[in-house]
């Protein structure tokens, strides 16, 4: 392949979904009265995963066995949740499912020794957006785990659904976003996100979405990007200081076949698709994460390290716009008069 610059003749995929990489499913449950939810990627086989974070107020869980120089290099589900540390819970009803149905990480070939299923997880706070949380010793995540999980399919709803039910991108409503993009080559990229930022994912003074220059087919609006204007400190619909528990939790995912190291570059370079999505992003306030998943479905090409970056720059464009269509398909929770983007703060 050669290394120059070639005119782009790239295209989202079918669905312009995450579930547009063959061999991955997703499933999404949430709680009306809690106002939270789970989102589970789930891969029909066991698929390489990376990690990249860079908020400052994280919650993970199992990332540190994603490192490349740790013993496993695969993963059976990752797991999106709100619920703050309560959501990691919800990684629990996955690691059952799976148990249950013999997927997981085989150590031992001793009968009777349960297979060990491996399922990082990433949080956000969703817990002072009204809903009832008096859930005592019983919070709703493992099984709302659970129920995501055994409903995954090609089907994902946007907006206010599953992780990102509870969310709010800065002033407006958040939720869970995706997009994809198949590359000029065939090769498929796509991602996943649930947007609960501090910062604001418009511009100031309008509804222009900062991921405009991105948007493909009037996906989010197509309102173009003559209203990206702001001033240095100017961060139009962004939350208070005093709202200092957010994060913006994604899912990125390839068909071609990627080592743990080339997985984590991905999601590192990934991470620029928030910050061409949301202002300002990776505060103190964020505890933002970015999963990168490969399904191994394509061989990798000769050219490997000009083959990653271009995964790279797709994923974070495609990130970007997942950001701004999680924003522009949510709506308010029922009973709810909540600002989003459809009907932005003063609005009639």
């Amino acid at each position: 392949m050669s290394m120059e610059t070639q005119p782009s003749h790239a295209r989202p995929g079918v669905r312009n979904l995450i579930t547009d990489i063959l061999g991955l499913k997703v499933g999404q449950a949430h709680d009306v009265a809690a106002r939270s939810g789970v989102t589970v990627i789930l891969p029909d086989a066991r698929a390489v995963c990376a990690y990249d974070v860079r908020g400052g107020a994280p919650g993970t869980r199992e990332t540190d066995v994603l490192a490349p120089e740790n013993l496993v290099e695969a993963v059976d589900a990752v797991v999106l949740a709100g619920g703050s540390v309560y959501g990691l819970a919800a990684a629990d009803g996955v690691a059952a499912w799976l148990g249950a149905r013999g997927r997981g990480y085989g150590l031992s070939q001793i009968s009777g020794v349960p297979v060990s299923p491996v399922v990082p997880a990433a949080i956000l706070f969703d817990l002072a957006n009204g809903g009832d949380k008096a859930w005592g010793e019983t919070p709703p995540y493992r099984a709302l785990g659970l129920t995501a999980v055994a409903t995954a399919s090609e089907r994902v709803e946007l907006g206010t659904a599953g992780a990102g039910y509870g969310a709010m991108a800065g002033s407006l409503k958040g939720g869970i976003g995706s997009a994809s993009m198949r590359a000029s080559d065939g090769m498929l990229v796509g991602a996943l996100v649930a947007v609960n930022c501090w910062g604001s994912v418009t511009a100031p003074g309008g509804r222009t979405f900062w991921a405009a220059p991105y948007e493909i087919e009037g996906e989010f609006g197509g309102l173009g990007s003559g209203g990206l204007v702001a001033a240095p400190e100017d961060w139009g619909l962004s939350k208070s200081p005093g709202e200092a528990r957010n994060t913006t939790i994604a899912c990125i995912a390839t068909d071609v076949t990627l080592t743990p190291a080339q997985a984590k570059r991905v999601a590192i370079m990934a991470q620029d698709g928030l910050a061409r999505a949301i202002r300002p992003i990776h505060s103190p306030f964020d505890g933002d994460v970015v999963f990168a998943l490969s399904t191994s479905q394509r061989p990798m090409p000769e050219a490997a390290d000009y083959t990653v970056a271009r995964l790279g720059a797709l994923a974070a464009d495609a990130l970007a716009r997942a950001v701004a269509r999680a924003v522009f398909e949510a709506r308010p929770w029922p009973g709810a008069d909540v600002p989003c983007w459809h009907r932005p703060p003063g609005a009639a």
